[in-house]
């Protein structure tokens, strides 16, 4: 598994070195203060990162939600439990 995990990575690694090489043409982009060249395959790679970090971290809040609603269901649940029966 871990041979077939390095396999993909390295083969990653070099379609994205082919893809940046081929890609050497300068981008430019007006962001209303400053204007920023970089090359296309470097854009690409920037923008590829930037939404992996965001899908990932999308992923981790919905998850630390689910486990928070759950988290408090149970201690509402389980205070209600403990609670002495008035009579």
């Amino acid at each position: 598994m871990r041979l077939l995990a390095l396999l993909v990575l390295l083969l990653s690694a070099a379609a994205g070195v082919a893809i940046g090489a081929l890609n050497a043409d300068l981008v430019s982009y007006d962001l209303g203060l400053a204007r920023i060249e970089w090359p296309k395959g470097a854009a690409l790679l920037v923008a590829l990162v930037v939404g992996w970090l965001l899908g990932g971290l999308t992923a981790w809040l919905g998850v630390q939600w689910q486990h928070r609603r759950r988290r408090g269901k149970e201690r509402r649940s389980g205070a209600v439990a403990r609670t002495p029966a008035h009579s």
